[in-house]
């Protein structure tokens, strides 16, 4: 019963954060434990025995197991994304993770087996910080699932359409896709009598004959949008600057600046994590991606997120890598 209070309290965390600001990367973590929990207590009221028990065991036996299975889809992944996109560093972000989830288990296997204790300590660390990167990922992974089938609050005053690179003056499927969900959410708000702002956000690269914002604007006059309503920001290089410049610009305008931004699936939580941080009152939908590229867009908004709060990250890294050290010291633990 300890196990569905704990569970439930944590899922009530979870609704009134949730109710405050859906924004909050920290809010999956109280879901997730809170699933865990709750998960538990499910199943130890039909299980016979001692279930934290034959739970530890399992997961023991699974882990590699699970790790393996993960691994090697991250390797085909990433082997499809550069038969598919091309062999650039970005496309090899989940072929070389899938190696490196490999590496600690193998390592500490081999200590192990050839009866080297300090450099199981060693390898135990590892694996200790895997475990707490992989807890991250998966709360970042099921948060960002949760967050982008949630439905937006209608009642917009600008649509902004986040860029995401150009080929020459043309634009790709990926931009296209984000400026095809754009256009459904403005005949939707104009199907209910308001009439916001589509805002196209992004300035022009090294290797882009226009500025996306004009190309994005180009695309949407030719799908049949009103040129009036469409204003155009094209200086912005980053999610943080579409935002930030944004804001300027309909504070410039008079304009609220209450607003949906519009972005690829895999972006969303990250984009409205920044909104939330520049105090925005702003919702976030996504646009459907590729299903092969998906998990390497992810990884990389993952690293993001990671780098974001990295003091947090590597505090916590730190001292979860001394656990077996600590334990190992106390234990009277000795070399050979």
């Amino acid at each position: 019963m300890i196990l569905l209070v704990i569970g439930l309290c944590l899922l009530g965390v979870f609704a009134l954060r949730f109710r405050k600001d859906r924004r909050r990367l920290s809010n999956g973590s109280y879901l997730l434990l809170g699933l865990i929990f709750t998960g538990v207590w499910l199943a130890d009221s039909g299980a016979q025995g001692e279930l934290p028990v034959e739970l530890l065991g399992l997961l023991i036996v699974l882990s590699p197991l699970l790790v393996l299975v993960l691994s090697g889809l991250f390797v085909l992944n990433g082997a499809l994304m550069v038969r598919r996109e091309g062999l650039r560093a970005a496309n090899l972000l989940s072929m070389g993770l899938g190696i490196a989830l490999l590496v600690p288990y193998v390592l500490l296997v081999a200590a192990i087996v050839t009866e080297h204790p300090w450099l199981v300590v060693v390898f135990a660390s590892l694996v200790t910080v895997i475990s707490y990167l992989s807890f991250v990922f998966l709360n970042f992974l099921l948060y960002s699932l949760f967050y982008g089938r949630l439905p937006y609050k209608r009642g917009m005053d600008a649509i902004v359409v986040h860029g995401s690179g150009l080929i020459g003056a043309g634009v790709p499927p990926l931009l296209a896709s984000r400026l095809d969900r754009a256009i459904q959410v403005y005949r939707a708000e104009v199907a209910s009598g308001r009439h916001p702002l589509l805002i196209t956000s992004g300035g022009k690269g090294s290797d882009e004959a226009v500025s996306e914002a004009s190309a994005m604007a180009g695309y949407l006059v030719d799908k049949g949008v009103p040129a009036d309503s469409i204003v155009q920001e094209g200086r912005s290089t980053t999610t943080h600057e579409n935002l930030l410049y944004t804001k300027e610009l309909l504070g410039a305008r008079g304009t609220s600046t209450r607003m949906v931004l519009v972005t690829s699936n895999f972006h969303i939580l990250r984009t409205a994590i920044l909104a939330r941080g520049l105090h925005l009152d702003a919702e976030v939908v996504g646009a459907p991606t590729a299903f092969y590229f998906w998990p390497s867009a992810m990884l990389r908004e993952f690293v993001a997120i990671l780098v974001e709060s990295k003091w947090v990250n590597i505090t916590a890294c730190i001292a979860l890598a001394a656990l077996p050290v600590i334990a190992a010291l106390a234990s009277g633990f000795h070399t050979r």
